[in-house]
């Protein structure tokens, strides 16, 4: 009736490896008919009274966390088919992280985990609905494909050396030490910034388009076999995946907004051909 990978149609998401709105690799089709809070998140703010007159000050809104209900039809070959499809719902809906990626036409993904009983009933020996609901404590919904680049510190190499005679051609090779980030969703994004040694106190400034610079500067020396791990969203800097170095940086965390380019610019004491920036991070929606 069903053939394994079939797109049913409609709505198409996947929770870990539950593929909700396509037919499994058993013939099982998970029909996806219900998406709650995927459009978007509840905001908290408090209201402070005016003291002495009229109105209100508004406090700073923030989004909170985003629970998501998912909800259809379960079509197997029999009752055992069924019971087994129930009992992979019930992991999918994990007490650990789970990746979620919800098929737009920008496909978009969240991390989240189980936050209330799974529903899953029985209609047939081979029909049963399910209702699994689930949290992403970050409420950004996050594009699947994640965007990288890399540069070297700035550097001019060949061009010439005198003494020499005309005419002369000027050849040279310029590495610009800048990378730059665009966001193309609707809500800020925070990256994770990779530095290779060997390089001296690196800095990494953070250009934006109204001419604002926020600045990361480390004032260790990071060794040719080792790397330090900023990241922006954990307000973190890690050596070597292991080591805390949170101390040594003062850190203005950049971030890169909504509908907006930033040029991340890598400097250093001292030039060191081999020093590496990496910065990776994904466009994110409300």
């Amino acid at each position: 009736m069903y053939e394994s990978g079939m797109d049913l149609g409609g709505l198409r998401a996947e929770l870990g490896t539950l593929p909700l709105g396509a037919v499994d690799d058993v013939g099982v089709a998970w029909f996806l008919q219900d998406l709650q809070g995927w459009d978007s998140s509840e905001s908290r703010s408090e209201i402070q009274q005016r003291e002495g007159d009229h109105g209100a000050w508004f406090t700073p809104v923030y989004l909170g966390e985003r629970p998501i209900t998912l909800g259809g039809t379960i079509i197997a070959q029999d009752r055992a088919a069924l019971e087994e499809a129930m009992e992979r719902a019930r992991v999918a809906a994990g007490l650990g992280d789970t990746l979620l990626v919800v098929r737009e036409a920008v496909p978009k993904q969240a991390l989240v985990r189980r936050s209330g009983r799974p529903i899953l009933q029985y209609v047939t020996d081979a029909i049963g609905t399910f209702s699994l609901l689930v949290t992403a404590a970050d409420p950004r919904r996050y594009a699947v494909e994640e965007q990288a680049a890399s540069t070297g510190l700035p550097s001019t190499s060949g061009g010439i050396t005198p003494p020499f005679s005309l005419p002369v051609t000027l050849d040279a090779t310029t590495v610009s030490g800048q990378i730059t980030a665009t966001n193309p969703g609707t809500f800020e994004t925070r990256p994770v910034l990779r530095i290779d040694g060997p390089v001296a106190a690196p800095r990494v400034l953070a250009l934006y388009q109204d001419g604002t610079v926020r600045q990361l500067a480390y004032s260790e020396t990071i060794a040719a076999d080792e790397f330090l791990v900023i990241d922006v969203d954990a307000k973190s800097a890690v050596l070597n995946g292991t080591a805390s170095r949170r101390r040594f940086l003062s850190a203005q965390w950049p971030v890169i907004p909504a509908q907006q380019t930033v040029t991340f610019m890598f400097a250093a004491d001292v030039y060191t051909p081999a020093a590496l920036l990496t910065v990776t991070w994904r466009p994110a929606w409300q």
